[in-house]
């Protein structure tokens, strides 16, 4: 199978860059501090959703600015601690691509998303973060930005995404989308194309933009 693209659009955790064990650690001291029950917070989706949102679900609209600033304190503070491991795939892909073409639409907060990526070693020339748009995945919003950012209509953009949320958003924005079974099994994930990670695809570029192939 060969997907043809203008621009290619990446979550970043759990795409990109794995977080998970960095957000386990702090999510759950966040609710300790906050006094969220162990059943209340296993109740709460946090993967792929802005942390405004999370907090949202869980505490007082009043409590909320400070409980998104301290989650967002944590989890930068974590990132020295393994808080951003390059997956699989990660750097062959983004070497093969030039910079114009893609971008990382991610739900983190700017400054907690470059700091996971320069620790990972990934400098994206188009970065869209929480803190650019008003609404979060599922919404359409953060890919239609980027896409309008590189210049290129949503059609001709391609979504890579682990959480069943930026899948949504993907579709949402009317782009082709391609899931990675990197936090999700494969079966949970509604996608044009579905792999185990990045290493399982290659990029040719070509005066057209980019072709994406599952590698054999």
């Amino acid at each position: 199978m060969t997907i043809h693209a203008q621009a290619l659009l990446f979550d970043n955790d759990g795409t990109l860059v794995s977080s998970l064990e960095s957000v386990q650690r702090c999510w759950t001291r966040w609710a300790v501090e906050y006094g969220i029950t162990a059943e209340e917070f296993g109740r709460t989706e946090l993967h792929g959703r802005p942390a405004v949102e999370i907090a949202a679900d869980l505490l007082p609209a009043r409590v909320v600015p400070e409980a998104v600033a301290r989650i967002e304190d944590l989890e930068v503070e974590d990132v020295p601690n393994g808080g951003a491991v390059l997956l699989p795939g990660t750097r062959d892909l983004l070497d093969a691509l030039p910079a114009e073409r893609w971008a990382v639409v991610t739900s983190a907060t700017r400054r907690l998303a470059e700091a996971r990526l320069a620790a990972a070693g990934i400098l994206p020339k188009t970065l869209v973060a929480a803190d650019d748009i008003t609404r979060g995945k599922p919404d359409p919003e953060p890919y239609l930005l980027a896409a309008r950012t590189l210049g290129v209509d949503p059609a001709h953009c391609v979504v890579f995404e682990d959480a069943p949320a930026g899948l949504q958003a993907g579709r949402a924005a009317g782009m082709t989308t391609v899931a990675l079974a990197t936090t999700h099994q494969a079966h949970e994930l509604t996608a044009d194309l579905v792999v185990k990670d990045l290493s399982a695809l290659s990029a040719l570029v070509t005066d057209a933009g980019v072709e994406i192939s599952v590698r054999p």
